[in-house]
């Protein structure tokens, strides 16, 4: 089978050295089988992203040698296939609309933190019809009903043949998908019409991506793509969940945390051979360790 990998950053800054490590895994796992490597622009928060960054980021790829393959896809460009994806989810009755706002959520004595923040609740799910209908109006985002969501998904002739939801990861082998343990996850909002889990998991399947490598940070996401595939009739990738780079103050790179842009190391004269020979042997600048150091 070809194998199918890609990149896939947001716009909203520079890429630095974590983005390298893991363009550079994902570029190999390709082109060592000779297959494709595909260049992906998740750019639908358009409060965030820019057209800057976008072209930053095609720089710093060349610049490493990390060429692609066919055109660049943009999620921008797409949100009419996310929307028939909501609407097919929707027809199914599992989807509600919630009011809550963030603070609310955060307010909640009863809400649990993940890793991206507090968890849902469940507040709006039990909304009668009637109250639903009078506060459409109402600014409002939709979730997606996980426990109806499960058993429709369980009962998917893929998945029931399978005896359950499960995907498979290069590091932690086989995993059986929790998709519960996310609560209800909001798949689309009024500012950004899809999310990242919906938009992700249709344009995996739509480039035929049969491998897909990202950092150990996404690896708890893959519970609600995976239940997604099995709704939407979608296949399952194989997951690489590599470690993460962090830097000397032992958080992950991020450009919130500041992390050093390529564009710096560039203009500083870095070689980019010596750059990329570098993390292909795991050989990491002074001050910068991997998360299963």
């Amino acid at each position: 089978m070809l194998i199918v990998s890609r990149f896939a950053p947001s716009p909203t800054g520079r890429l630095h050295l974590g983005h390298a490590y893991s363009a550079v895994r994902a570029y190999d796992l390709a082109r060592e089988a000779g297959g494709r490597f595909l260049l992906r622009i998740e750019d639908i928060d358009r409060t965030r992203s820019r057209e800057e960054f976008v072209h930053a980021i095609e720089e710093d790829l060349r610049w490493l040698g990390l060429a692609w393959d066919g055109p660049v896809l943009r999620q921008s460009e797409r949100m009419p296939i996310y929307t028939q994806a909501l609407d097919r989810l929707r027809a199914l009755n599992l989807l509600y609309p919630c009011f809550c706002t963030r603070a609310e959520i955060a307010a909640s004595a009863s809400a649990p933190h993940g890793a991206e923040g507090p968890i849902y609740p469940g507040t709006c799910r039990t909304l009668p019809e009637a109250e639903r209908a009078a506060r459409m109006h109402e600014a409002h985002c939709w979730r997606l009903d996980m426990t109806k969501a499960v058993g429709v998904a369980l009962t998917a002739p893929s998945v029931k043949e399978a005896a359950g939801l499960y995907w498979h990861d290069e590091f932690a082998g086989w995993i059986r998908a929790d998709p519960l343990s996310a609560r209800d996850v909001v798949l689309a909002r009024k500012e950004i019409p899809t999310s990242y889990h919906l938009a992700v998991t249709i344009d995996d399947a739509a480039q035929g991506v049969t491998d897909v490598v990202r950092g150990a940070d996404l690896l708890e996401a893959t519970h609600i793509h995976r239940l997604l595939q099995a709704l939407l009739g979608l296949p399952t990738p194989r997951y690489h969940h590599h470690p993460l780079l962090l830097g000397p103050d032992g958080k992950r790179l991020a450009k919130r945390n500041g992390a050093l842009p390529l564009a710096e190391l560039r203009a500083n004269g870095a070689d980019p051979a010596e750059l990329v020979a570098a993390l292909r042997k795991g050989q990491l600048p002074i001050g910068v360790t991997t998360t299963d150091a």
